[in-house]
């Protein structure tokens, strides 16, 4: 018999659990160094984004608390491609700076991709970084105005 692990609801609760737990591996990442942690500086930064934009869908009432945010929607688009991207036809939401923010959403997954698959100089992480902060600035500050304190 074949058992699988259905993923339940996330509360606002258990979202910031898994917020604090990637941003604690971002931070102990760039205590060891970041030249010799680009794969979890990656993996986390990517993951925690989609989290906090997560959470802020679920609490703005623009997506359903079983709705889950993957970090693989963020491809960017080519030019002149006919179809939606992919993350409007996956998350179709709207919401007060949504272009800006998806932006800098589309870089970082770039930047995910290169700081996982291949070998990267301490210049891209660096980058990565940066863009995630002001991923993180974003969202926190678009939370604490919905009343979610961290």
């Amino acid at each position: 018999m074949l058992v699988y692990n259905i993923p339940k609801m996330t509360s606002i609760t258990e979202h910031k659990r898994k917020i604090k737990e990637h941003l604690e591996e971002i931070a102990d990442a760039i205590d060891l160094g970041i030249e010799k942690r680009p794969v979890t500086i990656g993996f986390h930064c990517s993951l925690c984004a989609c989290e906090l934009l997560e959470l802020y869908l679920h609490k703005i009432g623009a997506i359903s608390s079983g709705k889950i945010v993957k970090h693989s929607w963020f491809k960017r688009p080519l030019p002149g491609q006919k179809l939606k991207p992919l993350i409007e036809r996956k998350l179709p939401v709207s919401f007060p700076g949504k272009e800006d923010l998806y932006e800098l959403l589309y870089s970082l997954e770039e930047n995910r991709t290169a700081l996982v698959y291949g070998k990267t100089p301490k210049t891209q992480v660096e980058v990565t970084l940066r863009i995630f902060n002001a991923i993180k600035k974003q969202l926190l500050k678009k939370l604490t105005e919905k009343g979610v304190e961290f």
